[in-house]
């Protein structure tokens, strides 16, 4: 019987997607992955994707050569995974591979809408489905910058910094009336989600209800908000008291801790009204942040102690795990790292326009570059 024999003295072939040829434009290698993880979970690409000569149509084809019926499983956050990365791609803007993977997404998915507190659900293009949106649209793709809302949340949120979404708010209340068809409380929610990924001057952020907790795995930039969100922490376990009690005394002046113990008595009934229910309770703490007392007290505090020494004492509670969660605080590079802040959170993309307008052309149209056909109106993504 004869066999087969391998030549082992040739070096094996490196596969194009880790190729380190310098070949080809950032774009062009982006798009080539993104084709090659499609055909490696057994998934196809945008149809209009795969016409010939796009990076993607090539990637794709490569992946389903090498892998064939060999794919791996996909589920619900691989697909958005991919749909993301697509999204980015096509409009150029940064995408951190690194750390935004599908295990990510999974621990980003909610149940329910942050601001509009209602389920989500329904088909692509409802106003409750759900979208992954950029906290901060000048920065990407990047861990820490990323929350899953409404579409309806999305929309209404659409071109509008913190400051934008607190005069909303501020005009719902006057009026009692919604703007653009949400309430003050939702526009509040709103405010504060933009602001954990805005760098705002230090008056303006104590200012600034904390109507929503920072949602899993969102980095929060401005430390008066991380204070914000750890002393509400304080009062979601049984306990709080004696928590509150270690916070205040790691506070430097009598006074200081005279005006936190004035805050934590505005609190307080709050936490006893809303009961052990740790749903209710939550929700009850994030409108005890719209109070007129609790804000006022809030803001005679923190304006009394400082910038300097409101990051301190932030970085000390976070580490003595006064919150009761896991908290990280980070320098600011850190914190900024990989969302693409220098460049706006884009990207370089002209190889990627090229493919898009090769491919409409192949199609018989021509028509400026657009987005995904899965894209919502927003910056978001919409998993069906």
């Amino acid at each position: 019987m004869s066999q087969a024999t391998l030549d082992l003295s040739q070096p094996l072939p490196v596969p194009a997607p880790f190729s380190q040829s310098g070949a080809g434009t950032s774009c062009d290698r982006t798009g080539f992955q993104i084709g090659w993880d499609h055909a490696h979970h057994g998934l196809a690409p945008p149809a209009e994707l795969l016409l010939d000569g796009t990076s993607v149509c090539q990637g794709w084809m490569a992946g389903r050569a090498v892998f064939g019926r060999r794919t791996l499983a996909s589920n619900r956050s691989v697909r958005l995974w991919l749909v993301l990365r697509t999204l980015a791609w096509r409009s150029g803007i940064a995408f951190d591979d690194q750390q935004v993977t599908p295990n990510y997404l999974a621990q980003i998915h909610v149940e329910r809408c942050p601001v509009l507190r209602q389920p989500l659900g329904g088909a692509a293009g409802a106003p409750l489905s759900a979208v992954v949106e950029r906290l901060n649209p000048q920065a990407g793709y990047s861990a820490g910058n990323l929350v899953t809302m409404s579409l309806q949340a999305a929309l209404a949120r659409q071109g509008l910094t913190a400051l934008d979404a607190v005069r909303r708010a501020r005009a719902a209340e006057a009026t009692g009336e919604t703007v653009d068809d949400l309430e003050a409380a939702a526009w509040w929610r709103l405010a504060a989600l933009a602001a954990f990924a805005q760098p705002l001057p230090f008056f303006d952020a104590a200012r600034l209800p904390l109507a929503v907790l920072p949602p899993n795995r969102v980095r929060v930039l401005n430390a008066v908000q991380g204070l914000q969100a750890l002393v509400t922490q304080l009062f979601t376990r049984p306990g709080w008291a004696g928590r509150a009690r270690t916070l205040g005394a790691m506070l430097p002046e009598h006074t200081l801790r005279h005006d936190f113990n004035l805050f934590v008595g505005a609190m307080a009934p709050r936490v006893l009204e809303a009961g052990p229910d740790s749903a209710d309770l939550r929700q009850a703490l994030e409108d005890a942040w719209l109070n007129e007392r609790v804000q006022r007290r809030w803001q005679h505090l923190v304006l009394s102690l400082g910038e300097a020494a409101t990051a301190d004492l932030l970085e000390r509670a976070a580490a003595a795990g006064l919150a009761g969660v896991r908290t990280m605080t980070h320098a600011p590079a850190q914190v900024t790292k990989g969302k693409g802040l220098p460049d706006g959170g884009r990207v370089h993309a002209r190889r990627a326009q090229a493919d898009q307008v090769q491919g409409q052309r192949s199609a018989g149209t021509f028509t400026a570059p657009r987005p995904p056909r899965n894209r919502s109106a927003t910056t978001g993504a919409r998993l069906s």
